[in-house]
């Protein structure tokens, strides 16, 4: 299976996605994970029989289908929200805006916690 992003960038912008709770491109990354595990069972399976064979070609196939438009709606959205493309780090409006949220969820509307003091 031919992949745009590694395991090891799919883990980190998963990573800071669920950091900063911008949960689109960590469900799009859990969802690639998703599929390359279900191209990669299908492709140990194919040593049955030859009905479980076809079977487990359709099924691979299609993962593999899946995978390629998921990396490509991946890299869609990380540009749309502004990523880093080589370092696949979010960028600092964003970053800031998502501690400005919670910070006004908390209900100080401050950029830091004081936890009471």
């Amino acid at each position: 299976m031919n992949t745009r992003f590694s395991n090891e960038v799919i883990a980190h912008i998963k990573g800071q996605s669920f950091i900063y709770t911008c949960a689109c491109p960590a469900q799009i990354c859990k969802v690639i994970n998703e599929s390359r595990a279900l191209f990669n069972y299908q492709q140990q399976c194919l040593n049955l029989t030859d009905t479980d064979k076809a079977v487990h070609q359709a099924l691979a196939k299609t993962a593999e289908s899946i995978h390629v438009l998921l990396e490509q709606c991946l890299e869609d959205i990380l540009q749309i929200e502004g990523w880093d493309m080589e370092t696949y780090q979010m960028p600092e409006s964003m970053l800031k805006k998502l501690m400005s949220e919670f910070s006004e969820e908390m209900g100080d509307g401050k950029d830091s916690c004081d936890f009471g003091q």
